[in-house]
């Protein structure tokens, strides 16, 4: 028999800059009924003042409870956000989600996300098809999947009252077909929006046809108020949650009294660009020189062809992107592949990236974490033949796209590089933390969060979560200390960029060594 922990949540509708209002109100209920896990947010977390933010992000009074909100809806509030789609720790216990993406917290609560509103381009502050497209991609051919327990939008859906009690909001105005489409796709059992300050719980509806299909559970849309109304309106909802992966089936699929059918039908999106025009992923990387080019068949069989998730604007990194530069490119997974680093530290400097659109290592699904996995083996087992080891590192901070720098070092120098990363910390002022060397980051940074994160040869492992002003440089600056590699002057990539026939030198140097240790060539 599972074992089902009740997780309490806190919702709140748009706080507009009125955090003292917000926070004030969660210490009082929780001073009367406990403490609560978590407080999510929809709509609008900043407004027009933001006056009393500054004593929150400055550590002078706390959040009282971990909070995670959506993305502005409106591009005049975006400056608190420093323009990071991807996702920011803001101050202790805030932590912006990023435009959508979806993630499972070690309770195995599941959530989904989507900031902004819909738009006519895919912006800070809007989306489009695509976005929800790519949302809903890790889904689609998961046959496990049953749902997700919370879906969070600012907008609203296309009429969700359809069946259901009425409301006073005109849908055909402020909603969208696109949230239609993702609440039905995702069969969320809370379903949270904002912006139209207004409360309203609809009864819970259906997410299968009666007689036709299996039961399944059933979903609750809710729409807060903004935290300051007038009009005294609900904004704050408190309820209690088992994780569905927690529960038995009969205890998930229990329909209430009161259910309804489902307000959303499948022929009312189908032509909102549900056929997936993601592009089909074949690299060619061997080398006909030297007759090694294998058949298109094989790689089609190993699953490159697989449908990728991809960005909503232009990614250096995506492999199906134009951007990308190719003659970098050095092996191609399924899920992955590697590529020399542009203005490397030394010409095997390389770089393992996601094929398709993941921000960070906490995101990536877990076939994706398990061909970084081989590689890293692969790329370990290759710089061993040379007498050297190699760290692992990555910065999830001002990035779009997942990229694990692999930099290679004299062995003999690998137990001075615990050193070499604290002492770099302490002249930045920068707390790095030692975490157990079996840990899971996902179990350890929040969805969203920013972070470095470097693997020693030694088996440590070192975490700082970042707030502001990380140095972009730091996993370069300590690979070049004198402790390491001795080469200050290589800190900055751009002075080290080589000529493009250079580089297709180092790739196919690196090609040639590694093909023994290259697992995609089975």
């Amino acid at each position: 028999m599972m074992t089902s922990k009740a997780l309490k949540i806190l919702v709140s509708g748009d706080v507009e800059g009125n955090f003292d209002k917000l926070f004030g109100r969660v210490n009082t209920i929780q001073k009367k009924s406990g403490s609560f896990d978590l407080l999510l947010c929809v709509g609008d977390f900043f407004g027009k003042n933001n006056s009393e933010w500054e004593k929150y992000e400055s550590g002078q009074s706390k959040v009282p409870i971990p909070t995670l909100i959506l993305g502005p809806c409106d591009s005049s509030l975006s400056d608190e956000f420093q323009n990071n789609r991807d996702g920011l720790e803001l101050c202790e216990n805030v932590t912006y989600l990023g435009r959508r993406g979806s993630y499972t917290g070690s309770s195995g609560l599941s959530v989904a996300y989507l900031s902004g509103a819909e738009g006519d381009k895919s912006d800070f502050t809007h989306f489009l098809q695509e976005d929800v497209s790519t949302l809903l991609l890790p889904f689609q051919n998961d046959t496990k999947f049953r749902g997700v327990d919370i879906l969070l939008t600012s907008q609203w859906p296309k009429h969700p009252s359809k069946y259901g009690s009425e409301v006073e909001v005109d849908t055909e105005k402020c909603g969208s077909n696109l949230i239609s489409q993702l609440a039905f796709e995702l069969k969320p059992r809370y379903h949270f929006c904002g912006c139209q300050d207004v409360y309203y719980e609809r009864q819970p509806y259906r997410n299968h046809k009666v007689l036709a299909e299996k039961e399944k559970h059933v979903t609750r849309f809710i729409s807060l108020a903004k935290v300051n109304n007038l009009q005294k309106k609900k904004y704050l909802y408190a309820f209690n949650i088992t994780p569905l992966c927690n529960m038995e089936e009969g205890e998930l699929t229990k329909q209430p009294p009161d259910v309804t059918e489902c307000p959303y039908k499948r022929e009312t999106f189908e032509e909102l660009g549900q056929e997936d025009s993601a592009p089909q992923f074949f690299y060619d990387k061997s080398s006909p020189e030297k007759g090694k080019k294998r058949p298109r068949e094989d790689k089609r069989e190993r699953g490159s062809h697989k449908k990728h998730p991809r960005p909503s604007g232009p990614c250096w990194f995506c492999l199906g992107s134009p951007e990308v530069e190719k003659h970098l490119v050095v092996s191609v997974g399924t899920e992955c592949y590697l590529a020399l680093a542009k203005g490397g530290l030394v010409p095997d400097h390389i770089l393992i990236l996601p094929i398709g659109h993941h921000q960070s290592m906490v995101l990536a699904p877990d076939d994706v974490r398990e061909e970084i996995r081989k590689y890293k083996t692969a790329l370990t087992k290759l710089y061993k033949q040379s007498n050297r080891s190699v760290i692992f590192f990555e910065r999830n901070y001002k990035t779009q796209h997942l990229q694990i720098q692999a930099v290679p070092f004299p062995d003999d120098r690998k137990q001075e590089a615990r050193d070499s990363f604290m002492e770099c910390a302490e002249s930045e002022n920068i707390n790095l933390d030692e975490i157990p060397k079996h840990s899971d980051l996902k179990q350890i940074v929040p969805v969203g969060a920013p972070y470095f994160y470097a693997e020693l040869p030694t088996g440590e492992k070192f975490l700082h979560r970042i707030s502001r002003n990380f140095p972009l440089q730091f996993g370069r600056e300590v690979m070049a200390g004198v402790q390491l590699l001795n080469m200050p002057e290589r800190v900055d990539w751009k002075a080290c960029k080589p000529t493009r026939e250079q580089e297709e030198i180092y790739a196919e140097d690196f090609k040639n060594k590694f093909e023994q240790f290259d697992f995609t060539l089975e």
